[in-house]
């Protein structure tokens, strides 16, 4: 089937199955090893971490930032393969225990926005325009411990200045209902879309929607989908899955609830998504059960549920659908979804 759909992951999406209740399960493999593999199984680019191109990059000048991030580059485009997405890696520093752009800590919060403004030099160098706000610690564990006025204007603060950066860098903020702090300043799409709207250039600040961040905070991932479609500001999708209200899963897109995986691609092949260059990133991680010679099929998987559902979503008769929505008969609809995805 042809389309023009382009895809990406990251290579923590290639873990060695390491959680909070047990040690790792699986071989640690290089980035240059999850490079090779990428376009094996049909991937075309990949979101990447500020300290995946520069390791520690606390520790470098300017200088070596640079000419780090260039190698890196040059490896790339030898593989043929573009880094769509750079997101500085905030929450593993001592700094950020109490948040980044929102903790009380004014030195941490200025360590946060100039680690965020080093993440800006090195996707210019590596040719990406896009990065990404991942609010992992910006929150409270307790309500009285912020001031949760004061911690928005210091995200629009910080955000600012991260736009005064570089002009043409875009930023897209990634809302997160909890994982691991309890109470998120940022939880929804609805709150980034507002935080946007108080930068100093609301037309660079867009929206990356993950689909279990829906579904944790009780959402419709295809809902949330259209509403930041509807505001043009969905710069970027995390496709996976979720089983219910529980600990942050990324299950293989469509594993968990393949209706509506079946919405969420139906409604980004309505609005045109990716002809404007943007991927179909895959949020997704193996099952710790899986072992070291299928650790690729996770993702292998969610590409081709993807792909499925495209072709379902193309054959799906939207006219006989329409008739339905016209006679007001859902009913007929809801049946007419389930045959189609049955393959009736």
């Amino acid at each position: 089937m042809k389309h023009s759909y382009k895809f990406s992951f990251g290579p923590w999406n290639v873990s060695n199955g390491a959680d909070v209740a047990g040690p790792a399960v699986r071989t640690a493999r290089p980035l240059e090893w999850k490079l090779d593999q990428l376009r094996k199984i049909g991937f075309e680019a990949m979101m990447l971490h500020d300290d995946d191109i520069v390791p520690e990059i606390d520790t470098k000048s300017g200088q070596q930032l640079v000419k780090e991030a260039k190698a890196l580059k040059r490896r790339f485009d030898d593989a043929g393969v573009k880094v769509d997405l750079v997101a500085p890696r905030l929450w593993f520093d001592e700094r950020t225990i109490d948040g980044a752009f929102t903790s009380n800590d004014p030195k941490a919060r200025r360590y946060a926005v100039d680690r965020a403004v080093r993440a800006v030099e090195v996707a210019r160098t590596v040719g990406c325009g896009l990065v990404d706000l991942c609010l992992v610690r910006d929150g409270t564990y307790l309500r009285e411990a912020k001031d949760g006025k004061r911690a928005i204007e210091y995200l629009v603060k910080a955000i600012d200045l991260i736009l005064a950066a570089d002009p043409k860098i875009k930023v897209v903020i990634e809302p997160k209902p909890n994982e691991p702090v309890d109470t998120t300043y940022v939880p929804t799409p609805g709150h980034a879309l507002a935080l946007s709207a108080m930068t100093s250039d609301p037309k660079r600040v867009g929206v990356l929607i993950e689909s279990s961040h829906c579904v944790l905070a009780g959402l419709d991932p295809a809902d949330e989908i259209d509403f930041a479609l509807a505001a043009k500001k969905l710069w970027c999708v995390h496709l996976n899955d979720q089983n219910g209200l529980k600990f942050e899963q990324d299950r293989p897109f469509g594993s968990t609830n393949l209706r509506s995986a079946f919405n969420q691609v139906r409604i980004l092949e309505r609005n045109g998504y990716g002809k404007r260059g943007e991927a179909i990133a895959f949020e997704v991680y193996p099952f710790r059960t899986t072992t070291d010679e299928h650790v690729m099929a996770h993702l292998a998987n969610s590409r081709k549920t993807f792909l499925r559902l495209l072709e379902k979503v193309r054959s799906f008769d939207e006219n006989r659908a329409s008739e339905f929505v016209a006679k007001r008969n859902y009913q007929a609809l809801d049946q007419m979804v389930i045959d189609h995805l049955m393959g009736k």
